[in-house]
C-alpha cells in the first residue's frame, strides 16, 4: 500500500517563507513524477509545481520565481520551498505521486494535505 506523507506548512505573514516536505513509501515500483498541488476554499485543486525523475521541473505561473521544488524522485522524496508568500497562496497543499505499477499502468497517489495560511 502506497503512503504519501507531507509535513511542513503553517501560518506566516505575507512576504515570509515556508517549506513543505513529502515522502512516499510502500512501493518498489518506478516513480515517474512528484509534485505539489493546492486547493483554496471554494476553488478547484491546481498545480503548483512538479519534478520528474530526470529532474525536470514545472511551475504554475503564479509561483514562478517565488517557489522552488526539489527532491529525488527515485527516492520518493520531494520538497517545496516557498518564499515571498502572498495571501493568495493560502490553501491546503497536497503532495502528488505518479507511479508506474505493473500491470495496471500509471497510478496517482495523494497525501492528506497540509494547510498553508498567509496573513496580510
Amino acid at each position: 500500500q502506497v503512503q504519501v506523507v507531507e509535513s511542513g506548512g503553517g501560518l506566516v505573514q505575507a512576504g515570509g517563507s515556508l517549506s513543505l516536505s513529502c515522502a512516499a513509501s510502500g512501493t518498489t515500483s518506478s516513480t515517474n513524477i512528484m509534485g505539489w498541488y493546492r486547493q483554496a476554499p471554494g476553488q478547484q485543486r491546481e498545480l503548483v509545481a512538479t519534478i520528474g525523475k530526470s529532474g525536470s521541473t514545472r511551475y504554475a505561473d503564479s509561483v514562478k520565481g517565488r517557489f522552488t521544488i526539489s527532491g529525488d524522485v527515485a527516492e520518493n522524496t520531494v520538497y517545496l520551498q516557498m518564499n515571498g508568500l502572498k495571501p493568495e497562496d493560502t490553501a491546503v497543499y497536497y503532495c502528488h505521486v505518479n507511479i508506474y505499477m505493473w500491470p495496471t499502468g500509471f497510478q496517482n497517489y495523494w497525501g492528506q494535505g497540509t494547510q498553508v495560511t498567509v496573513s496580510s
